[in-house]
């Protein structure tokens, strides 16, 4: 029987046979106790007792698949006779369960960078159905075309694994529904969210904003000469940078309140006649283990300023002139140099 057919519905039975004659054939039916089924009996063409079992509520074959119950059939004698029958039932399957999840929400954390075809995690649903109508199989609910190039589902084993590289940096979690279905059409859903855990997979960036060069070697303690931004795409402890300056220069760093903003700054006054420019490394590190790093090359000009006098060759020249020396003679040559460079080293004299 039909888990769907209706209550009321009649099911004849077959009529038991007595050899007697007269009242001794005369049959009365009775049906053992049951809460799906009773017994009726009607009168056939040919005058004979008919026995019908009647169901009485509606099956469930998910409930109960199967009934025993015996039908006794009593003759009229003295004393009476009586036989009874088996009556086997069982319950055909119907398609009125859909898929259930086992969760309503499924829940993962993986890292980025995972290589293509690596296991997320795994969804299940069933279906009471028996046969066609319980087998399940797993969809994309109405997702964008992001997921599915992501994410890959196997219909059959509700495995969801990785087709594309995950990005932290770009998207952190990933919310989506998928889709049961039994081959009745009949469907169950979920919801799946994947969280994406950060890897250390970038190195600091730095980018010079701008650079003062050339720098007056006039220039006082704490003149600005760089502003530099320097970040990391990571997070947590991955993401946080560290810097140090490498080379000789009289530069310090100053961090910015929010961090991300570097200063570089005179600590002393720079001297061109030293140093005509200074070669500068900043190196940023990373909080990861283990450690990622960038750097930056800069060069720092120093331009001159007026800060050396000229100085002769010798302090004092004596000079013997003979008493007839024609007018015009060259007596001595005095020299003097500037430490500067340009006009500011050009010496004239008087």
């Amino acid at each position: 029987i039909d888990e769907s057919i209706p209550a009321g519905t009649p099911f004849p039975l077959e009529m038991a046979q007595d050899a007697d004659v007269g009242s001794n054939s005369l049959l009365t039916y009775e049906l053992s106790s049951s809460p799906s089924f009773s017994l009726a009996v009607k009168k056939n063409p040919s005058g004979k007792k008919q026995p019908e079992l009647v169901l009485e509520k509606t099956l469930d074959r998910e409930k109960q698949s199967s009934f025993e119950l015996t039908l006794m059939a009593v003759d009229n004698g003295e004393p009476a006779r009586s036989g009874t029958v088996q009556v086997l039932i069982y319950v055909m399957d119907a398609n009125d369960n859909p898929p259930m999840f086992s969760r309503t929400v499924y829940e993962a954390r993986v890292a980025e960078n995972l290589p293509a075809g690596s296991l997320v995690l795994q969804v299940r649903a069933t279906d009471a159905d028996a046969g066609s109508n319980g087998r399940v199989s797993y969809s994309f609910g109405n997702v964008p075309v992001e997921i599915r190039e992501l994410f890959s589902l196997d219909s059959d084993t509700g495995e969801i694994k990785t087709a594309g590289p995950l990005d932290f940096e770009d998207k952190s979690e990933y919310s989506f529904a998928l889709e049961a279905r039994d081959s009745g059409g009949l469907t169950g859903h979920c919801q799946v969210q994947i969280d994406i855990t950060d890897e250390n997979d970038n190195a600091p960036e730095i980018t010079i904003l701008s650079l003062s060069s050339p720098v007056p070697e006039d220039s006082p303690a704490g003149t600005v000469v760089a502003l530099l931004k320097v970040r990391d795409r990571d997070s947590g402890e991955n993401g946080e940078v560290s810097c140090e300056l490498s080379g000789e220069a009289p530069l310090s760093i100053v961090a910015s309140s929010g961090g991300s903003y570097k200063v570089l700054v005179l600590v002393k006054a720079l001297d061109r006649e030293e140093a005509a420019f200074h070669e500068l490394v900043l190196k940023a590190s990373d909080g990861g283990d283990p450690a990622r790093t960038g750097t930056a090359r800069i060069r720092v000009t120093v331009l001159d300023a007026n800060d050396n006098a000229p100085v002769f060759s010798q302090a004092e020249y004596t000079v013997r002139v003979p008493e007839d020396v024609p007018v015009g003679s060259v007596l001595v040559t005095v020299t003097a140099t500037d430490a500067d460079e340009g006009l500011n080293g050009d010496v004239k004299y008087s």
